[in-house]
């Protein structure tokens, strides 16, 4: 029995290790083919990109030729002038181009020496065109804008509103303090001179939030056609009628700016000088809520109640800020009651702080 047996079990070992060792074999096989073909599939990637990069570096030169003749054109440099600019401009760009191809024959380079897999962690490459992921190109390669009339900004205000009417001061019908503003929205301004920043018109879209806190524990009732301010049955902890707004303000700014001047571009900047806006607004009012808070039966009760209580659809006022650099004090007055269609006409009227992020 034991003669049998240990003959077999060799034999079985014996062509266990040899399918085995031929598993391992067509596996290897099969891994070198794969990574061979990744890699000549990126190799072939690489390739039309170099054709990429190079008309790309012809566009940029076609832009830079282009406002260089713009600038000839309007008197700023001479014919000498023009002709240096683009003999440099032209330079540049092939630079680029043979730079650009360099780092890309690199790595097809590295690409036919390793296996599939290999990377350089001192070249960076992060760039998507289309399926391709390899080496930058984005807008830095892009030539400056010479004259860059349009900018914009993000704009930011909070303060204190109120609502006045005639015969009413600030603070007789709603609280000073517990009334206020917020107002969120973007900013464009445009340079109206071509050789001179003295006037810019800023024009965009906010959202302006409103609210007001009646004083004496009083809330608004809705009645039909008719909104009124009248006396809750309880003690109030909390009594806030806000209005929410998209409008599209415009204004006229004025200030003095300084001019900064580049080899290829110039820009003016008005960071550090005072500067005036003066306009308006107009948009429509797109939510109005109130909310209520108070004690009934020992239990406390907090009620969010929206609906449009008769307040004014389209909404417009005047508005005005005078800052330094980005911040300045801002104050708007609405032309559009809050309400519609009453007897007696209330205006919100809002002062505070406004920042102009560039």
């Amino acid at each position: 029995m034991n003669t049998i047996t240990k003959p077999l079990v060799l034999l079985l070992l014996c062509l266990i290790v040899s399918n085995m060792s031929a598993q391992e074999t067509q596996t290897d096989s099969t891994k070198i083919a794969i990574d061979f073909r990744e890699n000549g599939l990126e190799i072939d990637r690489l390739i039309e990109l170099k054709k990429t990069i190079e008309n790309e570096e012809r566009e940029f030169l076609k832009t830079e030729v282009e406002d260089i003749n713009k600038r000839l054109e309007a008197g700023n440099i001479t014919k000498e002038e023009a002709d240096k600019l683009k003999k440099e401009a032209a330079k540049k760009r092939a630079l680029n181009i043979e730079n650009r191809i360099a780092i890309i024959d690199n790595k097809i380079a590295l690409l036919e020496r390793n296996d599939s897999g290999y990377s350089d962690e001192t070249v960076q490459f992060g760039f998507s065109l289309g399926k391709f992921t390899g080496v930058n190109i984005n807008n830095r390669n892009k030539s400056r804008v010479y004259d860059k009339r349009t900018t914009s900004d993000l704009v930011f205000a909070a303060g204190f509103n109120n609502a006045i009417g005639d015969g009413q001061k600030i603070g007789d019908e709603y609280s000073f303090a517990g009334s206020g503003f917020v107002e969120l929205g973007i900013a464009w301004k445009t340079r109206l001179f071509k050789e001179s920043n003295a006037v810019r018109v800023k024009y965009g879209f906010s959202f302006q939030w409103n609210k007001l806190t009646p004083k004496n524990d009083r809330y608004f009732v809705q009645d039909g056609n008719v909104t009124t301010l009248e006396a809750f049955p309880s003690e109030l902890k909390e009594s806030e009628f806000r209005i929410t707004n998209l409008v599209f303000p415009l204004h006229f700014e004025f200030g003095p700016s300084e001019k900064i001047e580049r080899k290829n571009y110039f820009r003016y900047s008005t960071a550090k000088h005072f500067k005036v806006g003066l306009g308006g607004y107009a948009g429509f009012n797109i939510g109005t809520q109130q909310k209520l808070r108070f004690e009934e039966n020992g239990d406390r009760v907090k009620q969010k109640i929206r609906r449009d209580y008769n307040a004014t659809s389209f909404v417009y006022g005047l508005s005005a800020y005078v800052g330094y650099g980005g911040l300045g004090v801002y104050a708007k007055y609405d032309l559009s009651p809050v309400f519609k269609d009453q007897t007696f006409d209330q205006h919100n009227l809002s002062i505070g702080l406004r920042f102009d992020l560039d």
